[in-house]
C-alpha cells in the first residue's frame, strides 16, 4: 500500500501476515524517534517523516507513536475531513479484523461511552461559540489597559498610582492569557485559520509572547498530561521532584540537585515570582530565534514597542522596564496558582497507555464554580471538562459537566472537585509529600 515514500523503510515490520494488515504488537514496535507508526480509527499510518511537518509540532504526534491516537485526533482536530488529506499518503494498512479496537490497557466501554457523550455534546451545540462572550472579554482587557495608562497619564506617577496601574495591567495580562488560550484551542471560530490568526494577535500584540511556542508546548500537555517525558509542564530543571514515583527513583539513586525535602518552601521563591518574567521570557526568545520564527518575533516586538512608547515618556527607559517586569511578576503568581492547582496535586507518573477519559481524569481536578472563580481562572476551574473537550468554548463547560460526572460515576472514575483555597493549598501539600518521599528513599533505600 502507499505510504508517501515511507513504506520502503518500515513496511516490513509485519511477520507472516497479509501485506498492509497488522497486529497491535507489530504497531507497538514502531515507537522510536526515527520509526513512528500510529493508529486512527483502525487505520495504520507511518508518520516517521511527516511528523516534522505536523503543524502542532513533531513531539505531540510522536507521543502517540506505537499506539492508538483516535481519541486525541478527534479531540484536537475540528475539521477531520480536511486533515484526512494529509493522512492519506501516510496510510500503510489497517489492523487485523481479529484485533480489538483499542490497545494496551484502554477500556473499550469507557471509550465507547465517551464517544457517545462527545457526539451528544456536538448535537446540543456545545461546541458552538458565543461571539458576544469573547468580544466582551476582549473589551474588558483593552479597557483595563487603557484605564491603567490614562490613570498615570492624567493623575501622575506616584508610587500608589503606579502600583495600581501595575495591578490593572497584570489583571489585563492574566485575562489576555485566558483569551489567547481560547483561540489557541480553536474554540472560538469555526474556521481554524481565523482562530490561528486572532491567536497570534492576542498572544503577540496583547501579551508579548509567541503563538507557535505556546502551541508546541501546550498541546503536548493536553495529549499526555502529567506523564513524564511527554508533558513539558513537568520539566522542572531538576529543581523539584513530582508525584510519587520520581521522588523515590531520585532518592534510591541518591540524586540531590536540590534539598527536595524543602521544595514546598523554596517553591514560593522560585516558581510563582519567576516563571513568567524569567523562565518563560527566556524560553520564548530562544525558541523564536532557534526556529527562525520571524512572524511571531515581530508580534512579540510590537507589544514591547507599544508598551515602551506609552510609558517611557512617563517613567523613562529604566522605569518602564521595571514596570513591565513588575507586571509580569504579579501576573506570574496568578498564572502559576491557577494552572498548578488542577494538575500538580494529581497523579504524576510514567506512561501507562490509558484511554483518554481515564488519563485526563487522573491528571486533572476541578475548582468549585462561582462567578469569581470562572473569571479568575478563565473557566479553567472546569479543568476536567477542558481536558476532555479541548475545543469546546469555555462558556459551555458547566453545561457538559453533569454529563461528564455521570459518565465518571458509571465507570467508577473519581471526579475531584475542590474549593479555590483547597486547590492552592494542595499544591504546597503535594510538593511536601513528594519531598518527604524523596528524603525517605534517599536516607533509607
Amino acid at each position: 500500500m502507499g505510504g508517501g515514500g515511507q513504506q520502503t523503510d518500515h513496511g516490513e515490520a509485519h511477520s507472516g501476515g497479509d501485506a498492509g494488515v497488522y497486529t497491535w504488537e507489530e504497531v507497538q514496535k514502531h515507537n522510536s524517534r526515527n520509526d513512528q507508526w500510529l493508529v486512527i480509527n483502525r487505520k495504520v499510518y507511518n508518520i516517521t517523516q511527516w511528523a516534522k511537518r505536523h503543524p502542532g509540532g513533531s513531539r505531540v504526534i510522536g507521543h502517540y507513536a506505537g499506539e492508538d491516537a483516535t481519541e486525541a485526533f478527534t479531540a484536537f482536530h475540528p475539521d477531520q475531513k480536511f486533515v484526512q488529506k494529509f493522512l492519506k499518503p501516510l496510510l500503510i494498512g489497517e489492523l487485523k479484523a481479529t484485533e480489538p479496537g483499542q490497545d494496551h490497557r484502554k477500556n473499550a466501554a469507557i471509550i465507547q461511552d465517551f464517544d457517545t457523550l462527545r457526539v451528544q455534546a456536538e448535537k446540543q451545540g456545545l461546541f458552538q461559540a458565543k461571539p458576544l462572550f469573547f468580544c466582551l472579554h476582549l473589551g474588558h482587557i483593552m479597557l483595563l489597559e487603557a484605564l491603567a495608562y490614562l490613570m498615570v497619564l492624567h493623575w501622575g506617577t506616584s508610587w500608589m498610582l503606579t502600583f495600581l496601574c501595575a495591578v490593572m495591567m497584570a489583571t489585563a495580562q492574566a485575562q489576555a492569557g485566558w483569551l489567547q488560550h481560547d483561540f489557541g484551542h480553536l474554540s472560538v471560530f469555526k474556521k481554524s485559520r481565523w482562530n490561528h490568526l486572532i491567536h497570534k494577535f492576542v498572544i503577540g500584540q496583547l501579551k508579548g509572547a509567541s503563538a507557535n511556542w505556546w502551541n508546541h508546548l501546550h498541546f503536548q500537555h493536553h495529549a499526555k498530561p502529567n506523564i513524564f517525558k511527554k508533558d513539558p509542564d513537568l520539566h522542572t530543571w531538576n529543581m523539584f521532584v513530582l508525584g510519587a514515583t520520581q521522588p523515590v527513583e531520585y532518592g534510591i539513586k541518591k540524586i540531590k540537585h536540590m534539598p527536595y525535602n524543602h521544595q514546598h518552601k523554596y517553591f514560593f521563591l522560585v516558581v510563582p515570582p519567576l516563571l513568567l518574567p524569567v523562565f518563560f521570557n527566556i524560553n520564548i526568545m530562544k525558541t523564536m530565534i532557534a526556529r527562525r520564527d520571524w512572524m511571531d518575533l515581530a508580534w512579540y516586538m510590537m507589544y514591547y514597542f507599544r508598551f515602551l512608547y506609552c510609558y517611557i515618556p512617563l517613567y523613562g527607559v529604566f522605569g518602564s522596564l521595571a514596570l513591565v517586569t513588575f507586571v509580569r511578576f504579579l501576573e506570574s503568581h496568578w498564572f502559576v496558582w491557577v494552572t498548578q492547582m488542577s494538575h500538580l496535586p494529581m497523579e504524576i507518573d510514567n506512561e501507562k497507555h490509558q484511554d483518554w477519559v481515564t488519563m485526563q481524569l487522573q491528571a486533572t481536578c476541578n475548582i468549585e464554580q462561582s462567578f469569581f472563580n470562572d473569571w479568575f481562572s478563565g473557566h479553567l476551574n472546569f479543568q476536567i471538562e477542558h481536558h476532555l473537550f479541548p475545543r469546546m468554548p469555555r462558556h459551555n463547560y458547566h453545561l457538559v459537566a453533569p454529563q461528564v460526572r455521570a459518565l465518571c460515576k458509571k465507570h467508577g472514575i473519581p471526579y475531584k472537585m475542590k474549593t479555590l483555597w483547597q486547590g492552592m493549598a494542595d499544591v504546597v501539600r503535594s510538593l511536601k509529600t513528594s519531598g518527604d518521599l524523596w528524603l525517605d528513599a534517599y536516607l533509607h533505600k
